[in-house]
């Protein structure tokens, strides 16, 4: 995009009372930004209210220093590929752009130029249990080895390990034509939030893509992340929702990929977790319930990896025989919901020092995991 080009989509996406659904009728109307700006008031009045045709005749505050950041940000010379694309673009993802409301402009960092591949998004708590973040992380790795990209919002918690994940799955063998994950952020791209996962990022735009429809210096506002969710929607066939709370911004990416006709998938989890409520909830909805990768690639007719180890692996874990467990009456006194130390004395009629012991050499074997409030929950292994 050259610099006046992009000048004319800054001072369009910046002219107060011109949203998306406004800025879409004026590109109908006239053509691209440049066009518009050349109007006269008797042409604005077909199209657009007096006040809208006053903002859209004069240059936005901020236009130049917003230009400037962004020129200095495409132009940045630290071996990351950097590109902008706007309605009407080649290249901009068909998924996307028949939406109710496709954003005016992408920001793009990583693999910029790769095309824009078929996706499953995984979306779930910012604070999920270890379980959680497991199944994450299994769930991405599988999508990977099955050659899909894995979409995530690079939050804390499930999304986070999806994006590790899917880099893992992908290893090696992501070429510079293909993207191991897709992260769409609630921020600029000159900026990472969390800042924890800074080194994340940097993994995620060398071997896939970074999206953000937010212009460059945009902070983390709260309202940012609710709307950025039907981007991750959107470039989905499907959603798979690890854990949630009833209220979160999880169930929100989960009924705008419903109301765009995608397929919704939910982990079920105990009933006693506060965390498995939101999926529980999809569930009565008419979300499918899922417990492996291969569930999700086989209802959306997706590939599924046939190399070694990887479709054996789910298989494995499915096998009775092969739980672990089996032989160890602690874990099988735990079972898989939350427990208190006292639940586990009556249950076992060990000591507790003895079950303080035993559960420490568990969790240091990541067979168990410590949960806040005193309660111990047993990890699956898949």
């Amino acid at each position: 995009m050259e610099r006046g080009e992009l000048a004319a989509w800054l001072r369009l996406a910046l002219t107060p009372g011109v949203g998306n659904t406004t800025a879409r009728r004026l590109l109908a109307a006239f053509g691209l930004p440049g066009a518009i700006f050349s109007q006269s008031p008797e042409g604005f009045a077909a199209v657009v209210g007096p006040a809208q045709a006053k903002a859209l005749r004069e240059e936005p505050a901020g236009l130049s220093d917003l230009l400037e950041a962004t020129w200095q940000w495409l132009h940045q010379d630290d071996g990351l590929e950097r590109r902008i694309i706007a309605l009407g673009d080649a290249h901009y993802p068909e998924l996307l752009l028949n939406t109710a409301d496709p954003p005016l402009m992408l920001y793009l960092m990583g693999r910029t130029r790769a095309p824009w591949p078929q996706s499953l998004a995984i979306v779930g708590s910012r604070n999920p249990t270890a379980q959680g973040l497991l199944n994450a992380k299994q769930f991405a790795r599988s999508f990977a080895q099955s050659g899909l990209t894995v979409i995530s919002g690079l939050a804390l918690g499930v999304d986070g390990a999806a994006h590790e994940g899917a880099l893992d799955g992908a290893g090696a063998d992501t070429s510079d034509s293909s993207l191991a994950t897709i992260a769409v952020v609630g921020t600029g791209l000159d900026r990472v939030y969390p800042s924890r996962h800074l080194a994340l990022a940097h993994r995620i735009a060398r071997s896939g893509l970074i999206v953000s429809e937010y212009a460059i210096g945009t902070p983390p506002l709260p309202e940012n992340f609710p709307r950025r969710n039907r981007i991750i929607a959107a470039l989905s066939q499907g959603t798979v929702v690890v854990e949630a709370a009833l209220k979160s911004g999880s169930l929100i990416t989960a009924h705008q990929a419903l109301e765009m006709g995608r397929e919704v998938f939910a982990i079920p989890g105990s009933i006693h977790s506060p965390q498995s409520r939101g999926c529980h909830a999809l569930l009565k909805q008419g979300a499918k319930l899922v417990e492996t990768a291969q569930d999700v690639l086989e209802e959306l007719k997706l590939p599924i990896a046939q190399t070694s180890g990887r479709a054996s692996s789910q298989s494995a874990a499915n096998d009775e025989s092969d739980k672990p467990g089996q032989d160890n009456p602690l874990l099988e006194a735990l079972g898989f919901d939350p427990v208190s130390l006292d639940a586990l004395i009556a249950r076992t009629g060990i000591s507790a020092s003895e079950l303080q012991a035993r559960l420490l050499e568990l969790e240091l074997g990541d067979e168990v995991a410590r949960l806040p409030g005193g309660l111990f929950q047993r990890i699956a292994h898949a």
